[in-house]
């Protein structure tokens, strides 16, 4: 990402801290979504990390994951699918319960989704301890599908989510870290 289109980006993100618990700094890129350019620029510069690679979907990780991976199957021109917190999908689901920096939590994805042959990049916007994008992972394999890579807005290098990831054999893909200070 060019330098004065990362000032854009980064001038939409704001730090929350002590949330959701004492000792957390979260990093809200619910700004970046707001702003039509830095959407924009952030949708622009995940498709670039993936253009020409055959991607046949999208997965967006509930919640802050959809709107990114919307954008980014249609930019793409493939197809979008939602990962969601159990009890939220209809029909057979895989479900892949995993640990967060401050608890645990589940996602699901329907059985039927995506297969063999299928190519498919998972979206999110932070990858922090690599809990969430570890199980999201882990249900595309349960499908049978090809990962592409995982892109993600921010990595949080200090909480080792990408290591993880890659010592697992996941391409991860992620457009900032957080802002030194």
């Amino acid at each position: 990402m060019e330098a004065d289109d990362e000032a854009v980006v980064r001038s939409c993100i704001r730090v929350v801290q002590d949330w959701p618990k004492a000792g957390v700094s979260f990093q809200d890129l619910s700004g970046v979504m707001a702003d039509a350019r830095a959407f924009r620029i952030v949708v622009d510069a995940l498709a670039r990390r993936v253009d020409g690679l055959g991607v046949d979907s999208v997965i967006g990780i509930e919640a802050r994951g959809f709107p990114y991976g919307a954008a980014l199957a249609h930019h793409l021109g493939a197809g979008f699918i939602t990962m969601r917190k159990p009890g939220k999908l209809p029909g057979l689901v895989h479900a892949r319960e995993y640990e967060l920096e401050y608890g645990s939590a589940t996602l699901e994805l329907h059985q039927d989704v995506v297969g063999p042959g299928h190519r498919v990049v998972i979206v999110d916007d932070v990858l922090a301890t690599g809990g969430t994008a570890g199980a999201a992972v882990d249900l595309v394999a349960l499908c049978g599908a090809q990962m592409v890579a995982l892109l993600v807005v921010m990595d949080l290098p200090f909480l080792g989510g990408r290591s993880v990831l890659e010592a697992r054999g996941t391409v991860v893909h992620a457009l900032l870290a957080p802002a030194p200070g």
